[in-house]
């Protein structure tokens, strides 16, 4: 490249970059076609007289997501900040209002939005204030949860979020796990819950938690499984739940006999709708996530960048066999 070639990309390179003119008034300028000076930006970047340089605070976590978006099948990653110092209930705390901010740019009027239950979901009643109004229809997607704070109990989630937006709440009457398949019918074919039924089938916002490992599943430690149901899954390879709905680290579904006595909407309807939102952090949660990714259970995860790092280096050392 010659120096008048060079000046010549030097200078419509300032005029567009550092004097902000359009294409257009570029070539108007210069006298040339406006496809010329689109060609002459592409050389000026492509010859390194142009370079791209992004500053920010929270760039590492864009970069996280956009890894994500690479290596699953989901249509959008938030990744936000975080700390080793932080205690757990900081980071979820943190989730939950990045849940919140995500669910004001997505619930829409006339929609129809489930919650799951759980300790992060919970935690997304400490933003309630920067809700913004929706005339929507909240419903639970799962059973109770038992032996758990009232502020993680599904019913509770289900009541604040439509409280917030100022939507309707539904509520279910049963826990997660029954006893029996029996119970389990019965449950679905009673004229209460034909209502909730009819709402799973509208469904247009599902906004999810996502279970550990079954070893410290909390469905364990509810008491809604027992010793015969544990070995089942784990035989199968069960390695995370959502909606107390079991699968492998390939995402495919686990279920024993645990899936005819559970009282949750199904895992392939999830499937069907347009946002699926993840919503889990923790480093212990890793395999669980990737399997739900890996299974398209969600469309959007939100976590933070602890959990997204392992997450990357988990499927990085699957594909170089370091696991099994």
């Amino acid at each position: 490249m010659d120096w008048n070639e060079e000046r010549r990309l030097i200078k419509v390179a300032k005029m567009y970059y550092k004097d902000q003119l359009t294409q257009s008034e570029i070539a108007k300028s210069l006298g040339i076609y406006r496809t010329t000076i689109t060609r002459l930006l592409q050389k000026a970047r492509e010859e390194g007289i142009v370079q791209v340089n992004i500053k920010g605070e929270y760039s590492e976590q864009v970069d996280l997501e956009d890894q994500l978006l690479k290596r699953f099948n989901i249509k959008e990653a938030v990744v936000i900040p975080s700390s080793p110092e932080q205690t757990e209930r900081e980071r979820k705390t943190d989730l939950g209002k990045a849940a919140v901010n995500f669910l004001n740019t997505t619930i829409r009027d006339g929609d129809t939005v489930g919650f799951a239950w759980g300790s992060t979901l919970g935690s997304m009643v400490d933003a309630l204030e920067r809700y913004k109004k929706r005339e929507a229809d909240f419903v639970p997607l799962v059973g109770g949860p038992g032996k758990m704070p009232v502020d993680h109990h599904v019913n509770t989630i289900v009541y604040n979020q439509a409280k917030a937006f100022g939507g309707q709440a539904h509520f279910i009457d049963s826990a997660a796990i029954v006893p029996s398949t029996q119970s389990k019918n019965e449950i679905f074919e009673s004229a209460y819950f034909q209502d909730v039924l009819e709402l799973w089938n509208k469904l247009t916002v599902a906004v999810v938690g996502i279970g550990t490992q079954l070893s410290s599943s909390n469905m364990i430690f509810s008491g809604f499984l027992g010793e015969e149901d544990y070995k089942s899954l784990e035989s199968q390879g069960a390695i995370g739940d959502i909606c107390s709905r079991f699968y492998d680290v390939k995402g495919k579904p686990v279920d024993g006999n645990v899936g005819d006595r559970t009282v949750a909407i199904e895992l392939d309807r999830l499937k069907e709708i347009d946002y699926s939102i993840g919503v889990a952090e923790s480093v212990e949660k890793t395999a669980s996530i990737v399997g739900a990714l890996r299974g398209n259970y969600i469309t959007h995860l939100l976590t933070n960048d602890q959990t997204a790092r392992s997450i990357l280096e988990f499927v990085d050392d699957e594909e170089g066999g370091g696991l099994t």
